[in-house]
């Protein structure tokens, strides 16, 4: 593929390197060269050099609305373990579903998910397939923050029984950390890490390992929110969005006791996957953040403090990015959903 200019930056190229996907979620570069990636079907793939292979071992999952085998994520220690986290709907008894979180071990032939372990599921989960979130990220302590939307429930997000509308923080096993928040606080959640989320279908560490989250807000008010232990962010009570009626959200766009956002986008870009960048192959880039776009077929690239949204990568490739990581070399990675092909983007030569 011949380089592009990204707004006449720097030279990239970009090229496909898993093609023929059906509806594909996240993705994870492996270092033997390989790549994993999940449908929202419910199959995990497993491609290298084009030689492909549906994972087997994968929990059952909902497919229902936005619902179905979401993120994924290798844990820090993959290399040795080859253990790899999911985020999925998960089917409920009595009806429903929920986000949940499950850990694994991929055999050495990459053909198998082995000991596959539920470690978290929301409660309660609910009928309709609105705001699953959802993404996991293991914090450079070992911990894993799991995003949850609302399930389109609002006044839920600030309900802290529930898990609607949070960031979750979970051992390895599952266990609830004892520095969580909301450890011991009767009526709470003893998961939940932040709350008053609307939709975070993005998160990614920085190099200081602080987590950052990007999250659909409605007409207008989509957000970049670096989180905060235990901090509140307001949907929806607070909003720089409207409902898509046009009707006023909640009590304006600022409170006293709620987090504002780093950035936000209005119109809205429906922005999905979210990478800080270390800078490993683009120095030019290092610290910023990339943030998918559903709506409008582009990855922003936001820089700055105060954050600003300071370019805009707009391609034939660049259509509704779900997902975009840092690969091992520091190429990156992202997935356009509807032509179902997951792309590299490296520097030209």
């Amino acid at each position: 593929m011949l380089p592009f200019s990204a707004n006449a930056e720097l030279s990239v190229r970009i090229d496909p390197v898993v093609t023929g996907l059906d509806a594909p979620w996240a993705i994870a570069p492996l270092a033997d060269g390989g790549v994993l990636v999940t449908q929202k079907g419910g199959q995990l793939i497993y491609d290298r050099g084009g030689q492909r292979t549906e994972v087997a071992g994968v929990p059952e999952v909902a497919l229902d609305g936005q619902g179905g085998l979401l993120d994924l994520t290798l844990a820090q220690d993959f290399d040795r373990s080859r253990v790899l986290f999911l985020t999925y709907a998960k089917p409920q008894s009595g009806g429903g579903s929920g986000t949940a979180l499950a850990s694994a071990r991929l055999s050495d032939d990459g053909t198998e998910l082995e000991n596959v372990t539920l470690l978290f599921e929301m409660a309660a989960g609910s009928s309709g397939g609105r705001h699953f979130g959802s993404r996991v990220v293991e914090a450079p302590d070992g911990t894993l923050f799991v995003t949850i939307g609302e399930r389109g429930d609002r006044p839920a997000a600030q309900d802290q029984s529930r898990h609607n509308g949070t960031v979750v923080r979970v051992n390895r096993d599952g266990s609830v950390p004892q520095d969580n928040p909301f450890v011991g606080r009767s009526g709470v959640q003893p998961e939940i890490w932040s709350y008053g989320h609307r939709n975070p279908q993005g998160a990614g560490l920085d190099g200081a390992g602080h987590l950052w989250v990007s999250e659909h807000g409605a007409k207008g008010g989509d957000e970049v929110n670096r989180i905060i232990k235990g901090a509140n962010y307001g949907w929806p009570i607070i909003s720089y969005g409207r409902h898509y009626s046009g009707a006023k959200i909640g009590e304006g766009t600022a409170k006293d006791g709620m987090e504002q956002p780093e950035f936000y986008w209005d119109p809205s870009i429906a922005p999905s996957g979210l990478l800080v960048y270390s800078g490993a192959l683009f120095p030019q880039w290092a610290g910023d953040i990339f943030v998918g776009s559903l709506k409008f077929d582009y990855i922003s690239r936001l820089s700055g403090d105060p954050l600003q949204e300071v370019a805009q990568i707009k391609t034939k490739e660049t259509t509704r990015v779900r997902d975009i990581v840092e690969g091992p070399n520091g190429a990156i990675w992202f997935i356009s959903e509807p032509q179902g092909i997951v792309y590299r983007m490296t520097p030209a030569e």
